[in-house]
C-alpha cells in the first residue's frame, strides 16, 4: 500500500468533540519529540535547519513551546508521564556550569521569546517543574528570568514576554524590580486601536498576532491577575470575538493571512484563551466549535513528517513561505490550541453542545485589519487593501494580495524573473521586461467606504495605480485605473486550486477569461470590460508555492497596456463544486461605474486603521 503522508499526522483519526480527545491530541503531538530531548533534557533538536538566532536558542524553543500545552495538561490535573524531563531541562538550561546551558542573553534574543513559556508554566504547574528542584537550581532559574527582563524587546507582541516573566517571578516569591511590571504593561497600551483590535507593533499590519499573541496573552494574564489591564483585556476581547469569527470558514478553516502561518491550529489559540480565562464572549457552544472544528481541519493535513514531528509549513511540509525566525521546534506555538485542558471537565466550554455561529451577513465590513469579509458558498473570504510587510521574505504575498481564502489559501512566488510562470493569485503584476515583475507591495492610500475598499500604491516609481474592490458574492470584482508612461505586461490572478496528477482537470483560456476545473474546485476569471483585450491563461503554477496544497492552478488574464491610462475591470470566482461552470460562472456581475466607486470613497470613506500612523486614530 502506497505511503500516505497524512496519516503521520498525531491528529489523524480524532473525533477532536471532547475534552479527553483533546488530552490525546496533546500528547500523541507531544510523544514524537521524545528522541529528539537531549541527556540533560534541556534541549530538544529536531532537524537541521537553522533559524536565524543560535542553534542553543533554537533548542530551547523545542524544549519550551509545547508547554503551551502541557502545562494546562497539568494544571487540569491530567495525567502527563514526562515532567521530570521538564523539571531536569529546566535546571540544567538555566545553569552557566551546565554543558546544556541556554547561553546568556546580552540583547534582544530570541530566547525571551522562549522564557514566556516557562513563566506560564512555572505560574501554572509550579509542583511539576519547580518543587522537585533544589536551592541552587531554583536560584539559577531566578537569576536567569531577572537578568532576561532588563533588555530591550521587540516593540510588538514579545513586550508580553517580560509580563510573563514577571508574573513566573512573582508566583515563585522572587524579589525584582516590580515598577517595570506597569512599564511594560503602559507599552502595551500603545498598541491598542479600538473595537477590540490591536496593531502588531508600530507597523502597518494586523494579522493572526492578534488573536493568538496580543489577546491570547492579555486573556492569561486575565486569569493569573486582577488589576485594570486584566479588565480592559476582557471587554476588548469580548469585542473582538464579533469580529474574529467572521475569519472562520463553516469546516473550521481559518483565513491564513500575515506572517507565522507554521504556527497552523494556533489559530484557535484565541478560542482557546477564552476559556481559559472563563470568558464567554460568545455562547460557549459557539466558543467551543470554533475552536474544535479548527483543529478538525487540521487533522487530513501531511503536516508532520513521517515519526510524526510537525514540519515547518502550513497545509504541508514547505520551508519556502517559512520566515527567517522559523527553527523546527517553531511550529509547537500550535499547542496554543490546548489552553482549554486547565478547566474542568464540568466547565460549560465542555458541557455545552457545539453549535455553528448565527449565519453570519454575506458582506462583513472591518475598518481596523483593512478588509472585507465575504462568504462564497462554504468559503470565507478577506478582500484586502491597507496593510504591508516589507521587512520578511514574501511579505509582500502575505499581506498585499486583493484577496485571502480559507479554503484555497494564497501562493508565495517561488522566482522574482518568472514574470511567465508567475501564480499571482489574487494579484496584478506588471512586467516592462517580460522576466522581472512588481506587484502592491505597499498602498499610499486605503480607504474603506461601506464594503468597498479603494487603495492608490505604485507598481513602479512612475507607474501608479487605483485599485475598488468591490464584494459580489460569490464574485468579487476588482477595478484598476493605471497611468504609466511606458507601455507594460500586466498580469492578474484569480484563486489557486489543486491540481491533479496525469493532467486530469479541465482547463479553459480564451479572450477575457480562463477557469480551471479541479477535482473539487472551480475557479475562473473574467474581464468585465477593460479598456483594452486580455488574454485568458490557465496557469500551472510553480510547485510548493500555495500555502494550503503543494500543486495548484490558476486562472489568469494578460495583456499588454499602453502608456497613459488604462482602466481593468475584472470579476474573480472560486467554489468547491466544480458544476460551478455551468451556474456561478455563467452569471458574472456587472462591471461597476468607475464614477460612482469614486464619490462612494470620496463621500463616505474612512482610513484603513492599519495604515495610520499609531496615535492617530480617525
Amino acid at each position: 500500500m502506497t505511503y500516505d503522508p497524512a496519516s503521520a499526522n498525531p491528529l489523524a483519526g480524532n473525533p477532536l468533540k471532547t475534552r479527553t480527545d483533546m488530552i490525546r491530541a496533546v500528547n500523541d503531538l507531544f510523544d514524537p519529540l521524545l528522541p529528539f530531548f537531549s541527556n540533560g533534557n534541556a534541549r530538544v533538536r529536531l532537524d537541521g535547519t537553522g533559524a536565524h538566532f543560535d542553534r542553543a536558542a533554537a533548542d530551547l524553543e523545542g524544549f519550551a513551546r509545547p508547554l503551551w500545552g502541557l502545562a494546562p495538561l497539568g494544571a487540569g490535573k491530567n495525567d502527563f508521564a514526562h515532567w521530570q524531563r521538564f523539571a531536569e531541562g529546566l535546571a540544567n538550561g538555566c545553569d552557566p556550569a551546565h554543558p546544556e546551558y541556554w547561553g546568556t542573553v546580552n540583547a534582544r534574543d530570541q530566547r525571551m521569546v522562549e522564557l514566556a513559556a516557562l513563566g506560564f508554566a512555572l505560574a501554572l504547574v509550579p509542583e511539576k517543574i519547580w518543587e522537585p528542584l533544589d536551592k541552587r537550581a531554583r536560584d539559577n532559574i531566578i537569576a536567569y528570568f531577572k537578568h532576561v527582563r532588563q533588555f530591550d524587546y521587540a516593540d510588538n507582541n514579545w513586550k508580553f514576554f517580560r509580563i510573563f516573566v514577571d508574573i513566573a517571578l512573582d508566583r515563585l516569591g522572587a524579589d525584582f524590580d516590580r515598577s517595570l511590571t506597569k512599564q511594560y504593561l503602559e507599552e502595551l497600551e500603545g498598541f491598542y486601536i479600538g473595537d477590540g483590535w490591536y496593531r502588531d507593533g508600530n507597523i502597518r499590519r494586523i494579522d493572526h498576532y492578534i488573536p493568538f499573541a496580543m489577546h491570547f496573552y492579555g486573556l492569561i494574564y486575565s486569569k493569573l491577575v486582577d488589576d485594570e489591564y486584566a479588565k480592559r483585556y476582557r471587554e476588548r476581547a469580548v469585542l473582538f470575538a464579533k469580529d474574529f469569527r467572521h475569519w472562520f470558514a463553516p469546516d473550521g478553516a481559518t483565513i491564513p493571512f500575515g506572517r507565522s502561518l507554521t504556527y497552523r491550529f494556533a489559530c484557535a489559540g484565541f478560542w482557546s484563551a477564552l476559556a481559559f480565562a472563563d470568558l464567554e464572549a460568545l455562547p460557549w457552544g459557539e466558543v467551543k466549535h470554533l475552536c474544535l472544528a479548527h483543529l478538525r481541519w487540521w487533522r487530513d493535513k501531511p503536516i508532520a513528517s513521517h515519526d510524526g514531528v510537525l514540519t515547518i509549513g502550513f497545509g504541508y511540509p514547505n520551508l519556502l513561505m517559512s520566515e527567517s525566525y522559523n527553527s523546527a521546534g517553531s511550529p509547537y506555538w500550535a499547542f496554543k490550541a490546548f489552553l482549554p485542558l486547565a478547566i474542568p471537565e464540568d466547565h460549560p466550554f465542555w458541557t455545552a453542545e457545539e453549535k455553528l455561529p448565527d449565519q453570519a451577513p454575506e458582506v462583513v465590513p472591518q475598518r481596523h485589519p483593512g478588509m472585507v469579509m465575504m462568504r462564497a458558498g462554504n468559503d470565507v473570504v478577506a478582500l484586502s487593501s491597507g496593510q504591508e510587510n516589507l521587512q520578511m521574505r514574501f511579505g509582500t504575498e502575505k499581506y498585499a494580495k486583493f484577496a485571502y481564502s480559507a479554503r484555497y489559501g494564497f501562493s508565495v512566488e517561488a522566482d522574482e524573473r518568472a514574470f511567465a510562470l508567475s501564480a499571482f493569485d489574487s494579484a496584478l503584476a506588471f512586467s516592462d521586461d517580460g522576466l522581472h515583475y512588481r506587484v502592491r507591495e505597499t498602498n499610499e492610500e486605503a480607504r474603506i467606504a461601506g464594503d468597498v475598499l479603494y487603495s492608490r500604491w505604485s507598481a513602479f516609481k512612475d507607474v501608479t495605480v487605483e485599485t475598488w474592490l468591490v464584494p459580489s458574492a460569490p464574485w468579487h470584482i476588482r477595478v484598476h485605473r493605471i497611468r504609466t508612461p511606458r507601455p507594460l505586461q500586466t498580469a492578474e490572478g484569480g484563486f489557486a486550486i489543486a491540481r491533479r496528477d496525469l493532467d486530469a482537470d479541465t482547463l479553459s483560456a480564451a479572450q477575457g477569461s480562463a477557469y480551471a476545473i479541479g477535482e473539487a474546485d472551480f475557479s475562473g476569471i473574467v474581464d468585465l470590460g477593460s479598456s483594452i483585450k486580455r488574454s485568458g491563461l490557465a496557469q500551472k503554477a510553480l510547485p510548493n508555492t500555495n500555502m494550503i496544497v503543494a500543486k495548484t492552478l490558476v486562472p489568469q488574464l494578460r495583456g499588454e497596456i499602453p502608456a497613459g491610462e488604462t482602466v481593468l475591470m475584472t470579476a474573480v470566482v472560486a467554489l468547491n463544486d466544480p458544476a460551478a461552470v455551468s451556474g456561478a460562472w455563467t452569471a458574472p456581475p456587472k462591471a461597476p461605474d468607475i464614477a460612482v466607486l469614486e464619490k462612494l470613497v470620496k463621500d463616505k470613506g474612512v482610513t484603513v486603521s492599519a495604515i495610520e500612523a499609531p496615535g492617530h486614530m480617525a
